[in-house]
């Protein structure tokens, strides 16, 4: 059961336990109604981190996902251009 828990962190958690309890603390009536500017600007920038940090462990954690590529994205193979000097057989190599 824990490696099922450990592997899939989207499952809700399932309590038997009536004792097992929490608090809300901002949801409460003595919680503040409002939050400052740089509060609000500093949780927005942490809740962009998070669902990075979330999508990088989804990523992780099924590596059977096709990979999302983005279309900007673009790389060099260095060893098939046409410019690459070209490759000596073994037999080549062992003679020089």
């Amino acid at each position: 059961q824990l490696a099922v828990d450990y592997l899939h962190p989207e499952l809700p958690v399932v309590t038997t336990d009536p004792t097992a309890c929490g608090r809300n603390y901002f949801s409460r009536a003595s919680a503040e109604e409002y939050e400052e500017e740089e509060m609000m600007d500093d949780r927005e920038d942490i809740m962009e981190d998070m669902a990075l940090l979330k999508q990088l462990a989804v990523d992780y954690l099924h590596p059977e996902k096709p990979v999302q590529v983005d279309s900007l994205a673009s790389c060099r193979n260095y060893f098939d251009r046409a410019s690459a000097p070209e490759t000596m057989s073994r037999d080549e190599a062992e003679e020089r």
